[in-house]
C-alpha cells in the first residue's frame, strides 16, 4: 500500500490571498505550518472530552444497547480508504445504520515523547484531524460518514482548503466549528484527538488501511487495491448478513 498518496503542491501558505468566506481554514494551514515545524505531535496536558468514537476497551461484544460493534481503521490519504468506504462500509451503514456502534479510528506510529507519525506526512496527520473533528462535532454517520468520504474521494489533495471547504458545504458542516475543534488550545485538542484515535487502533494490533473489524475481529481488509482476509464475503450483502446475524442474537 505504498504510494497511497501523492505530494499536494496545491496546499496554500497562510499568507496568501485568499477569498473572504475560506478564510477560517487559516488557522487549519497555521497548524499545518505548526507540524511541520515541530516534526511530531507532542500533548502537553490530557484532556476531558467524549467523542462518539472515542476508544474503549473490548471487554466483550455487543453491549451497547445490543448494537454490533463495527469499526474501520483507516489514513486519510489512501486510496484503499476510499475504496472500502465506497465500495463496502457506506453502502452497508445505509442499510444497518440503526444496527451497529460504528468506530472509526485512524492508523499511525506512537513515537516517544508522546508524539505520532503518520504515514504520508504531516498533511495526513492534519487530514486524520479533520475527519476526527467532523465525528466529534457530528456523530450521526450519515454527516460525517458524508463528510469523510466526500474528501476521501480526492484523497491526493488533502489537506487543499478548497476541497475541505466543498465538503463542509456540501455535507451541511459548520467550517468555523470544523476549524476551532481541529485549532483548540492551539492546536492541542486536534493532536490528542489523534493521538488517541492511533492509539486504540495500535490497542488492536490494526496496522492496514483500510481494515474493517465487525464483533471486535477483523472482517475484511481493503489493501493494495484488493480485498483480502474476508472470509464471510467482500459484497455489501455479506457485511449486511453479518451484521443482522450478530443484531438477532443479542435480542
Amino acid at each position: 500500500m505504498d504510494d497511497k498518496a501523492t505530494t499536494n503542491s496545491n496546499i496554500l501558505h497562510p499568507n496568501a490571498a485568499m477569498p473572504t468566506r475560506t478564510r477560517p481554514v487559516v488557522r487549519l494551514l497555521l497548524l499545518l505550518v505548526f507540524i511541520v515545524a515541530v516534526g511530531f505531535y507532542t500533548v502537553a496536558r490530557p484532556f476531558a472530552w467524549h467523542p462518539s468514537f472515542a476508544p474503549v476497551a473490548d471487554g466483550g461484544a455487543l453491549k451497547k444497547s445490543g448494537l454490533v460493534p463495527l469499526e474501520a481503521h483507516i489514513i486519510s490519504k489512501c486510496p484503499d480508504t476510499r475504496d472500502a468506504l465506497r465500495q463496502l462500509i457506506l453502502p452497508a451503514m445505509q442499510q444497518v445504520h440503526d444496527k451497529v456502534d460504528f468506530k472509526l479510528n485512524y492508523i499511525g506510529t506512537p513515537t516517544a515523547n508522546d508524539g505520532i507519525e503518520c504515514k504520508h506526512g504531516p498533511s495526513e496527520c492534519l487530514g486524520n484531524i479533520i475527519e476526527l473533528c467532523a465525528r466529534e462535532l457530528y456523530p450521526d454517520p450519515k454527516i460525517n460518514l458524508g463528510f469523510i468520504m466526500c474528501l476521501t474521494k480526492d484523497y491526493q489533495e488533502i489537506p487543499n482548503r478548497a476541497l475541505i471547504e466543498d465538503c463542509a458545504l456540501e455535507h451541511a458542516i459548520d467550517f468555523k466549528a470544523l476549524n476551532e475543534c481541529a485549532t483548540r488550545d492551539d492546536g492541542a485538542h486536534g493532536l490528542e484527538l489523534l493521538r488517541t484515535s492511533v492509539l486504540r487502533t495500535a490497542a488492536v494490533n490494526v496496522t492496514i488501511s483500510c481494515t474493517l473489524r465487525l464483533n471486535n475481529e477483523v472482517y475484511c481488509i481493503r489493501d493494495g487495491g484488493e480485498w483480502k482476509d474476508c472470509p464471510h464475503g467482500s459484497g455489501v450483502n455479506d457485511l449486511v448478513v453479518a451484521i443482522e446475524k450478530l443484531h438477532r442474537s443479542s435480542s
